[in-house]
């Protein structure tokens, strides 16, 4: 459903749900790269970065043709960002505009005051993402590797889900300061360079 959205084929929204780890940061983030590959215009709206923005922070979004927008439980109580979302969706639904949202919980649970957007978010298909296992994860980092032009091998990733934390957010994070590193030193990611990024003054 989140590839036929990406190539918009889905005549529905899509509200996805999860605990943190369950790769609803990854899906969007794929589903945009997806689109934008196909020549769509596609734009990935984290809302931890609009907390502070102002009213009209969604105008003009509705001229994409995709908008997945993650972590929309932050908005709850933000009276201006509730607002600016409810009308930012009907202009949305007028223009075509295909919208993927994320959050950590159903609609009618996030805390959300203004009960027509909640109505609203509730018009969406409404899927569950279970805690991606160990398996799912290394799927999801090797993916972001290839993304960004990586070549990551079965040691590299058994020594990294090894000596550091596993949850997505963790191994995200590190893949972002690797590939700085990687890029800034002209080096290939090995478990020598890893040991002396992660570890520089040993």
């Amino acid at each position: 459903m989140i590839e036929s959205a990406a190539e918009g084929n889905c005549a529905d929204y899509i509200f996805l749900t999860g605990s943190a780890g369950s790769g609803k940061t990854h899906l969007l983030r794929a589903c945009v790269s997806h689109s934008l590959a196909l020549g769509r215009r596609a734009a990935y709206m984290p809302m931890q970065r609009l907390l502070n923005a102002t009213a009209d922070v969604f105008d003009g979004f509705e001229q994409q043709q995709l908008v997945c927008l993650d972590d929309v439980h932050l908005i709850a109580g933000n009276k201006n960002l509730e607002i600016a979302l409810f009308h930012f969706f009907n202009r949305a639904k007028t223009e075509g505009t295909q919208l993927v949202f994320a959050a950590h919980a159903m609609p009618a649970s996030m805390g959300i005051q203004l009960p027509d957007l909640v109505s609203r978010l509730e018009q969406s298909i409404r899927l569950n993402l279970d805690v991606l296992d160990e398996s799912g994860k290394r799927h999801v980092i090797l993916q972001r590797a290839r993304q960004r032009g990586l070549e990551i091998d079965e040691a590299v990733l058994d020594y990294l889900f090894t000596r550091v934390s596993r949850d997505l957010h963790t191994l995200s994070e590190l893949l972002n300061r690797l590939d700085h590193a990687s890029l800034a030193a002209q080096r290939r990611l090995t478990i020598p360079f890893i040991k002396m990024v992660l570890n520089p003054k040993t």
